[in-house]
């Protein structure tokens, strides 16, 4: 079995944000950029896949040579090559194009995907990249199962669980539960040096549509001032009169 990790390069969560030219791009001086959590669980999965079914897993990252480092953590947990496609991730449909077409060129049985990125929380481009490839789709995936070309997925849904059997080729967008958090890996030093020798191939873009535009970005508005009470009439009073909420 021959799979594919799509990997964002995304900003980390404890990181402050920033933006420039009038809140129309995005600041990265500052920022550390890490692999998106959506995409560590997949690939801590195709690792498990690895080791345990012999499998063939690759990764690849749509981004500027910024991402290299990124991409090499993903080879230092484990993936046998990396991809780099050599254009800036400027919205959804360009970034499934573009991977659709490593997946063309590659041949993967498996595709696996992070249901979104934490950054734009977009969630389009697991089900873009499927249809543009006419493979099987599964979203929000919280478990897997290959047997030779057979695969059983569990999927969430609202207010339960959802069991699916369907074939290879397949595309999944995964998130938490594919594996556990107790479970990522943290590269060890071997994996560290072994991935230093790893090939990691940069390709050109294909020509691709972009969709959509970003204009402008805001923060969120800041939070109101706090009042701190020391008894509980005073408390009651506030929740009634002021805040109206009994």
């Amino acid at each position: 079995m021959k799979i594919l990790v799509c990997i964002s390069n995304v900003p980390d969560t404890t990181s402050k944000i920033n933006f420039t030219d009038g809140d129309t791009k995005f600041d990265p001086n500052g920022v550390q950029f890490v692999i998106n959590p959506n995409d560590e669980f997949g690939l801590t999965r195709a690792m498990w896949f690895k080791e345990k079914q012999g499998a063939t897993v690759h990764v690849a990252n749509v981004g500027g040579p910024s991402t290299e480092p990124t991409i090499r953590k993903a080879l230092a947990i484990g993936a046998d090559e990396a991809i780099r496609v050599n254009a800036e991730p400027t919205d959804g449909f360009f970034v499934a194009q573009q991977l659709a077409e490593v997946v063309k060129n590659g041949e993967y049985d498996l595709v696996i995907a992070g249901r979104e990125s934490i950054d734009y929380n977009g969630g389009m481009v697991p089900g873009i990249l499927a249809t543009l490839l006419d493979m099987n789709f599964v979203n929000t995936c919280i478990s897997l199962e290959v047997d030779g070309s057979n695969a059983t997925a569990m999927r969430e849904i609202d207010g339960g669980k959802e069991k699916i059997s369907t074939n290879l080729p397949l595309v999944i967008g995964g998130q938490k539960g594919l594996v556990e958090e107790s479970d990522l890996r943290i590269p060890n030093m071997r994996g560290i040096m072994m991935a230093r020798k790893k090939a990691l191939n940069v390709v050109e873009p294909v020509d691709a549509v972009k969709a959509t535009q970003d204009t402008k970005f805001e923060k969120p508005a800041a939070k109101g001032a706090v009042k701190l009470v020391d008894n509980v009439n005073d408390l009651v009073n506030l929740l009634h009169n002021e805040a109206k909420a009994i």
